[in-house]
């Protein structure tokens, strides 16, 4: 068997679903419930979200009732989340100071998700994302908030020092009162998602 490497076991999990808001509420439910099976709870708020938009643009633009399927699946050090419906539209990232809803939903999508696209398949198509689940994940994620926060900032990327700076934390006002905003929008109370984000955020840090 030298040279031959053996493949990482996958763990995998199907979950069809029904576009629907009280379908989307239990499929979210039981993709965090997954994940504490495999002992991945620590990803559950970023899955959530992730889960939640994915089947929520199905709802909103495959239609209300369209069936779909998600499937999670963990190995190499990568969380995988896949959306497949019957709709062969392929979704577009807008820019980000695009009101459209969906093309800012994308725009978490890419902030969250270390990659991400979409493919056409035999019975219509599949978005999919993938985060990493290792060490440096504290990095990444500061890594993505930049990133992100610079995409909401309007022609002054060349700045630097104190005036960035600055910059950053505006569009980081603007990018927590959008993701309220967000959140509210789909039945949630803000202040319960911002203690939740606090608490992931001390579990993480050891700040608690």
């Amino acid at each position: 068997m030298s040279g031959c490497e053996v493949p990482e076991p996958r763990l995998r999990c199907v979950l069809p679903f029904e576009a629907a808001p009280a379908e989307v509420r239990l499929l979210r439910r039981a993709a965090v419930e997954q994940l504490g099976r495999w002992g991945l709870a620590t990803a559950a708020d970023e899955v959530d979200l992730l889960v939640a938009e994915l089947a929520t643009n199905v709802l909103k633009h495959v239609g209300e009732g369209a069936l779909a399927t998600l499937v999670l699946e963990w190995g190499g050090g990568r969380l995988r989340v896949e959306v497949h419906d019957k709709s062969r539209t392929v979704p577009v990232l807008k820019s980000a100071t695009c009101e459209d809803e969906c093309g800012r939903g994308l725009h978490l999508l890419a902030a969250f998700a270390v990659d991400w696209g979409t493919v056409l398949t035999a019975a219509g198509k599949a978005v999919w994302c993938e985060i990493p689940l290792s060490v440096g994940r504290g990095c990444r994620r500061i890594e993505q908030a930049v990133g992100m926060l610079e995409s909401y900032q309007t022609g002054h990327a060349g700045h630097h020092g104190k005036a960035r700076e600055a910059e950053l934390e505006q569009s980081a006002i603007s990018l927590i009162a959008d993701l309220l905003h967000w959140s509210a929008a789909r039945g949630h109370d803000p202040d319960d998602v911002l203690d939740r984000a606090q608490m992931h955020y001390e579990a993480e840090t050891g700040a608690a």
